[in-house]
């Protein structure tokens, strides 16, 4: 029998910001020859973040930068994507978000034929707070949409919660990059905990504080804490750094490149994530790919997934003596402490960009109808 070939599928993917952790994904994905990839980025980066990006080795266009801040969101305007899509011609559109970019990126497939999917990472503890109009605008573009990538489990059951088909649904999670920590040899551990991410309320750098504090009062000995990162809280959290300076020792080395994460977390013994709200949270990738145990909340999307509660951490709500009876176990019983730091490494093996590129290439071809079977 005469074997079928297909010209590639030219793909767009209309995103707001490169973002270090996607951007070796769409690297991974444009290296597949079934693929014709192009980015389109709604802008180059957005105020809060301090990411040090590199030039990724996929095509791309950066739309004319235009956004307004609400409510701490960024929100894309950029009408040049009609045009920048029209002349790529696209066979599939992929959209990241419902930002008006977006929506009139999903117009554009509606308008042409264009075979459309929708990606995110988002969850039902994300999402719960949506408005009516919010939830209204996205079953109208789910409903023509052809397939659907999910960053999680929780972004599955999102999606599921919408209705929508199983064979629909496909993974395609946040990593960090795995070969960078496993590369980088075994160093004194100098700090018992470490936080990094930005210096804002909603992650809750000032909760760490306290539970380290008081795990120092339990123990009878002073504690060392490292924070990476920058924000708005910073001058609180030093007020109050210098306030327990007697039990915790803290340092501050500022915002960490990425090919410095590897070195700092392998510095430290146990990685604090107490986040009120977090669609997954990649910080948690980079602690399990350099082998620490993980305190988290509930609330982050990789909470139960990637760090599974008594296996390689502990999933906790906010509650401070819960925390310090769980850092105090692991930084006084060495075989869990071993024990958990092994198998954060075995979790986070699957969490690969090329895994994850795997499963956006599955869902373009689920979307034009040359896939052939349906995992999830």
């Amino acid at each position: 029998m005469k074997q079928i070939s297909f010209a590639p599928l030219r793909v767009a993917i209309v995103t707001n910001i490169p973002a270090p952790y996607r951007l070796p994904v769409f690297e991974a994905l444009a290296a597949d020859p079934q693929i014709e990839l192009k980015v389109f980025f709604c802008s180059g980066r957005e105020p809060d973040r301090e990411w040090d990006l590199r030039a990724a080795r996929v095509e791309q266009t950066h739309l004319r930068e235009r956004f307004v801040s609400f409510r701490g969101r960024f929100i894309h305007i950029n009408p040049d994507v009609w045009g920048a899509l029209r002349t790529f011609r696209p066979d599939v559109v992929i959209t990241t978000g419902f930002n008006p970019t977006h929506l009139l990126a999903y117009l554009y497939a509606l308008r042409h034929g264009t075979k459309h999917i929708v990606m995110t990472d988002g969850t039902l503890d994300s999402e719960a707070k949506l408005s009516w109009i919010h939830r209204w605008v996205r079953r109208r573009v789910y409903a023509g949409t052809q397939a659907f990538i999910g960053a999680s489990n929780g972004s599955l059951n999102l999606y599921r919660s919408y209705g929508i088909d199983e064979t629909r649904l496909f993974k395609s999670h946040l990593c960090a990059n795995n070969a960078a920590f496993l590369a980088t040899p075994a160093i004194e551990k100098k700090y018992d905990f470490i936080f990094c991410g930005r210096f804002v309320e909603i992650k809750n750098p000032l909760f760490v504080l306290e539970v380290a504090k008081q795990v120092a009062i339990r123990l009878g000995r002073k504690v060392s804490l490292i924070f990476v990162g920058s924000g708005e809280l910073e001058t609180n959290m030093r007020t109050k750094a210098a306030e327990i300076s007697a039990e915790v020792e803290v340092n501050f080395p500022g915002f960490a490149k990425q090919v410095e994460l590897p070195q700092l977390y392998g510095a430290a013994r146990i990685f604090m994530f107490p986040t009120q709200w977090d669609p997954w949270g990649v910080v948690a990738n980079e602690a399990c790919a350099a082998g620490l145990s993980v305190l988290v909340t509930p609330v982050a999307g990789s909470a139960g997934e990637l760090v599974r509660d008594g296996e390689n951490g502990f999933v906790l709500p906010l509650d401070i003596d819960r925390w310090v009876d769980a850092a105090t176990t692991l930084l006084t019983d060495h075989d869990l402490y071993i024990r958990f730091s092994k198998r954060s490494r075995e979790r986070v093996k699957e969490y690969t960009f090329e895994n994850a590129a795997l499963g956006m290439r599955n869902a373009v071809l689920k979307a034009v109808g040359r896939y052939s079977q349906y995992p999830v």
